[in-house]
């Protein structure tokens, strides 16, 4: 039996048979005995019954410690190997998985514990920090807590394996011969390739270097650290013992007031974007270094940033969850996006294209398109935090490196994938967590609810589901008619304008009213949960109108509650959605108004009609149903007492004869 210590040994026992138990536990407790000098005669003592030896067995009697295995990294699992070896001495073969990746085996004997077999793949021993491609994307570099690799992308095969500090990030100089990597100790390390070796180590600077990036011309290179600067370097060749070989020098440097965190020049050379520890970005210009921008809206430190090709936007991920767009020409910011459900660790666009690629602490790649501001592809696979992200020059290709001590590398294909699909996969596995959480919370709930006590159903149904999708097709399928309602006229051919037999010869906003009044009370709150909130805003420009109309005052008015209840913190924060807010709050004063009106209206007419026919009768109009059963159930029993024609009585049978 093996018992796994929290540590790096493996205890191995030996089960003994049940005779040796047995005399285990007599010598046991002759032992105690003879500790306690017991007074009554030791011989009668000693011969007790086999049973009641069996009571008092412990496990020290029946397990025999017979190796430790001592191993040098932390033991994750272990198992025996089922195949009974016939070898000699050899009682077991046991395989240890090691919490660098790697697994080796050992051979059990009565005296020793031999290592036999070492599986260990060329990959990291711990979290990848930083990925770099070469221009020509034929290497990848990926530096760890102690070691630099060099990699084949295409085929995935380590070429080389370089001894170095903690590496944070890092880059290949122009020709693909030399490699600097910036540490965490505020050190830029040199290394050569082809002879794998480090061949110059730098005091940079005196905290963590967290960036380093090329200039676009290829000439040097600027780094970025934790104690405040900015520096900019150039590659210089020095001759060694007659050979020359890379060096760099500092020219110029930039002071700042906060940590730097991560620095990128834009591909024209003009311009460099500094994140600060304060959630600020700072630009300057490239070549004077003087200021430019500020960039202001993250509520957290920026950990990383991409500028586009064309050097029109800049991307930036946030420990606040968060990627914000932005205009390098007004610093503005176009959209911010709410990317991942953790800190967003790496962030890069795809060469010549507006497509993002980002990563994050969700243990999720995403793939956007920052002209829409949509989320094109979710990707998942690492089984841990994703640290860094390197993406090909040609974009057919990009790699990631996880915390779970893996590379992965996504390629392109040709199979077309199609946003609609995309977002009911996303939508689907949503609400199938949501189910989850939902069974999860009712499990752990212990409040019953007090009988009778009614309250909406908190899950989501199918058909809960299935109205949302109606609304979300009936808002879609408005808003492109009325896009084509408004090129008809705008254009200048005068004609007949075709409406879409799908709207069912209804207006696109009375569709949409159609749509909305064929769900079912009880799942319109869950169907409005289930729109997105864009969705939601567009519902809520079409209140206005139908309440103006005045059809279904008290559908129009739960759907805006509902809404406003919803997505609260949304609407506040949404510009757009003030000016909606504003003029559905007079609306609606005015509509509930009129309903009660209305309402207040017919309950009067109502209690006139009821004094009228009150007047009209002699019986009381409010007791009249009252009386009418009563009168019923009187003609009744005077019907049940009235005994039949045929047994009348002679005398009044003649007397009716006369009267005829």
């Amino acid at each position: 039996m093996g018992c796994q210590v929290a540590g790096k040994t493996l205890e191995i026992f030996k089960l003994r048979e049940e005779s040796d138990t047995l005399k285990q536990a007599k010598k046991r407790k002759k032992r105690r005995q003879e500790r306690k000098k017991l007074k009554h005669d030791k011989e009668n003592s000693l011969k007790e019954s086999e049973n009641h030896m069996k009571d008092e067995i412990v496990a020290s009697d029946m397990f025999h410690l017979l190796q430790i295995v001592r191993v040098k990294q932390k033991i994750r699992s272990f198992s025996f190997s089922p195949a009974i070896s016939r070898k000699g001495q050899l009682l077991a073969t046991v395989v240890l998985s090691l919490h660098n990746n790697s697994v080796e085996v050992y051979d059990v004997t009565e005296g020793s514990c031999t290592p036999m077999h070492l599986i260990d793949l060329p990959g990291h021993r711990s979290d990848v920090r930083s990925l770099t491609l070469s221009n020509d994307n034929t290497l990848l570099m990926s530096t760890s807590h102690n070691a630099v690799k060099i990699w084949n992308p295409i085929s995935g095969s380590c070429l080389r394996t370089i001894e170095a500090g903690y590496g944070l990030s890092g880059l290949f100089v122009p020709g693909n011969r030399y490699a600097i990597v910036g540490t965490k100790e505020g050190k830029l390390e040199i290394f050569d390739i082809g002879a794998s070796e480090r061949v110059n180590e730098v005091e940079a600077h005196q905290g963590t270097i967290w960036s380093v990036t090329l200039y676009p011309n290829g000439q040097g290179f600027v780094s970025g650290s934790a104690d405040h600067d900015v520096k900019f370097w150039e590659f210089k060749l020095a001759e060694d013992k007659g050979t020359k070989a890379l060096n760099i020098a500092n020219v110029r440097t930039l002071k700042m007031t906060e940590d730097v965190l991560s620095v990128c020049f834009s591909p024209d050379s003009k311009y460099i974007a500094v994140a600060l520890l304060d959630s600020t970005i700072k630009v300057f210009f490239a070549d004077s270094l003087k200021f430019f921008l500020s960039l202001y809206g993250h509520k957290l430190p920026v950990l990383c940033m991409a500028i586009s090709s064309d050097a029109a936007l800049l991307a930036s991920g946030s420990a606040d969850k968060n990627i914000k767009i932005w205009g390098l020409d007004f610093g503005d910011c176009h959209r911010s996006l709410f990317a991942h459900s953790d800190s967003v660790m790496a962030v890069q666009f795809v060469c010549n294209t507006h497509y993002l690629v980002s990563v994050g602490k969700d243990c999720k790649v995403k793939y956007w398109d920052a002209d829409k501001f949509e989320l094109l592809l979710s990707l998942e696979g690492h089984q841990a935090e994703v640290w860094c992200l390197a993406i090909s020059s040609l974009g057919d290709f990009f790699v990631t490196g996880s915390h779970d001590r893996s590379i992965r590398r996504w390629e392109r294909t040709e199979e077309p994938f199609f946003l609609e699909e995309e977002k009911e996969k996303r939508l689907e596995a949503l609400f199938d967590s949501e189910q989850d959480n939902m069974a999860d919370a009712h499990e752990l709930s212990k409040g019953v609810p007090e009988e009778g006590a009614v309250a909406l159903a908190g899950k989501q149904t199918q058909e809960s589901v299935t109205a949302a999708d109606s609304i979300i097709e009936a808002l879609d399928l408005a808003e492109t008619e009325l896009e084509r309602l408004r090129v008809h006229e705008a254009s200048k051919e005068k004609g007949i304008f075709q409406p879409n037999v799908l709207l069912l010869g209804l207006t696109p906003s009375a569709y949409v009213l159609r749509s909305l009044s064929n769900v079912c009370a009880s799942d319109l709150e869950q169907a409005l949960l289930a729109l997105p909130f864009t969705d939601a805003l567009k519902l809520m420009t079409y209140l206005k109108e139908w309440m103006i109309e005045g059809s279904q005052t008290e559908l129009i008015c739960r759907v805006a509650v509902l809404i406003l209840h919803l997505h609260h913190p949304q609407l506040v924060a949404t510009l757009s959605s003030r000016p909606v807010l504003t003029s559905l709050y007079e609306v609606l004063k005015v509509g509930v108004k009129r309903l009660k009106d209305t309402m207040g209206f017919n309950l009067a007419a109502m209690s006139h009609l009821q004094a009228l026919l009150a007047s009209r009768s002699d019986a009381v109009f409010k007791d009249a149903r009252d009386k009418v059963l009563a009168v019923r159930e009187n003609l009744a029993k005077k019907a049940d007492q009235r005994p039949d024609q045929g047994h009348m009585p002679v005398k009044r049978r003649k007397k009716r004869k006369e009267a005829a």
